[in-house]
């Protein structure tokens, strides 16, 4: 759940939900008018503690639950079409129908994945790492469960919770493929993502996202992911989507090997309109990414909606500047590069941080992942092929890192809640003891990630073959794997 310990949530409910909590007990058992008395007595004495199904549907606000679907669905309109279109123009013809191809079926797998068990391991109690399979595939969640937000008594239909966060388990994987575009056979691919949604995606997500909600902690205060528990912040996803599919890039560009032809032929982006038609669809969608990460639809939520906004604008205009500066030219493809390292970077800062620290944490990711494209990957030599190490996990470890910074309530930050008492209440806030926690919580998760993805690329390595042939890789993937091509002239 998203984010970590954030301050700005509505503590409390008002008489009014109390009051429709009472009617429902009011159904069950109670005579009417010992239910009022329960009401008011509720009212005086503040939030239920540990409320019951039947208490929590009268804590369900519709305008909450009608953010939370439109939310859904500007997520999944990145992946699809805006992640499909931004990889699909930067790749060669030959590759274009290849890249559409991973990417849709990418998603659709890694839905089915979720609902039959991601979610239960993600966001079900079990061990700090991972969760158990009391929901799998979907036991006991209907139309008649709750999910908690992170406000005491305010919840959501646990169904729109669902999926919600299978959206973020659409896109994770389907990042990944950009780093090793153009030279991987199809059927092995989504054999690793379902493998590495379950061994690497759901306990990163375990570890960062779960605990049992602000109603129910202070009763079970070990009831939460490592990270969690160790006090990390990541708001809507640096490390469990940008940094976690980042890292596996990288490794699985090193065991795939570079493209054929590398440095030594031109292989530029064959339609930069359709990657720009991508890169907006990304941005676009990124609010509901963003925003709806506060599963509320209040002032936080408009915090991380401009948040959002700005540091991406921020980090447009800074990748422009260095270009202009470094190559006198500032390229289309640059400054869309620079919205998508904006974009990575204010994700898990964006309901911490306020509009002008945004600005400069895009400003800040921008320059260091500009470095890391046009520099660190030609000195070290690895054929990051959409440069989703260079963006998404330097972008990723930046934002989460300076998470830590932009969160302080002294610059303007929303600081966090300690959600061990009840009702919560904020926390004090420490810049240095909580940039340390970041550094650990990025640490871990390059480390799980990193361990998972090495396992997993080499083990199909060396079984049943991760590359194609020399001979249908210089033809392209899209004939060879797919008996189409993108374009028929």
């Amino acid at each position: 759940m998203k984010p970590l310990h954030k301050i700005g949530a509505v503590v409390g409910t008002t008489a009014l939900s109390v009051f429709t909590a009472a009617q429902a007990w009011a159904a069950t058992a109670a005579p009417a008018a010992e239910v009022v008395e329960e009401a008011v007595t509720a009212v005086a004495e503040g939030p239920i503690k540990a409320p019951t199904a039947e208490q929590m549907a009268g804590m369900v606000d519709k305008g909450d639950t009608t953010w939370m679907l439109v939310s859904a669905v500007l997520v999944l309109m990145m992946s699809i079409p805006g992640l499909a279109l931004f990889y699909g123009g930067l790749v060669r013809t030959k590759n274009m129908l290849s890249v559409l191809m991973q990417v849709l079926t990418i998603v659709s797998v890694a839905a089915l994945v979720w609902v039959s068990w991601g979610y239960s391991l993600a966001f079900t109690s079990g061990s700090p790492y991972i969760g158990g399979l009391s929901k799998a595939f979907l036991a006991g969640v209907d139309g008649t469960t709750f999910a908690a937000t992170f406000s005491n008594n305010v919840y959501i239909p646990e169904l729109a919770f669902v999926v919600f966060q299978m959206t973020f388990a659409c896109i994770t994987p389907a990042l990944i493929v950009g780093a090793f575009a153009e030279r991987v056979k199809f059927t092995p691919l989504i054999i690793f993502t379902v493998l590495w949604l379950t061994l690497a995606y759901f306990p990163v997500a375990h570890m960062v996202w779960y605990w049992a909600g602000p109603d129910f902690l202070p009763d079970a205060p070990t009831d939460t992911g490592l990270l969690w528990g160790m006090g990390a912040l990541d708001f809507a996803g640096g490390t469990v989507v940008h940094i976690n599919a980042g890292i596996a890039g990288l490794v699985g560009c090193l065991v795939i090997g570079k493209r054929l032809g590398y440095r030594t032929e031109n292989m530029p982006p064959h339609s930069l309109v359709m990657t720009m038609i991508g890169a907006s669809l990304l941005w676009v969608g990124w609010f509901g990414f963003n925003a709806g990460s506060n599963l509320e639809a209040n002032g936080v939520t408009a915090v991380a909606f401009i948040n959002t906004f700005v540091a991406t604008a921020a980090a447009t205009v800074a990748w422009a500047v260095i270009e202009q500066i470094v190559h006198k030219k500032p390229s289309l493809l640059g400054a869309a590069t620079g919205a998508v390292a904006g974009l990575v970077a204010i994700t898990p800062a964006s309901g911490l941080a306020a509009p002008m620290t945004s600005i400069l944490l895009g400003f800040a990711a921008s320059i260091v992942c500009f470095f890391f494209v046009t520099t660190v990957k030609n000195k070290l030599g690895y054929d990051d092929s959409l440069d989703v190490f260079g963006v998404h996990c330097v972008g990723g470890i930046i934002g989460a890192i300076g998470t830590g910074i932009v969160a302080d309530p002294a610059l303007g930050g929303q600081g966090f809640f300690d959600y061990t008492v009840f009702p919560a209440g904020v926390g004090e806030y420490d810049m240095a003891a909580q940039v340390i926690t970041q550094i650990k919580a990025v640490g871990i998760t390059i480390l799980w990630s990193g361990l998972v993805s090495a396992v997993l690329f080499y083990a199909l390595k060396f079984t049943i073959g991760l590359r194609p042939s020399e001979e249908v890789e210089q033809a392209g993937l899209d004939i060879s794997e797919h008996g189409e091509r993108a374009y028929n002239y």
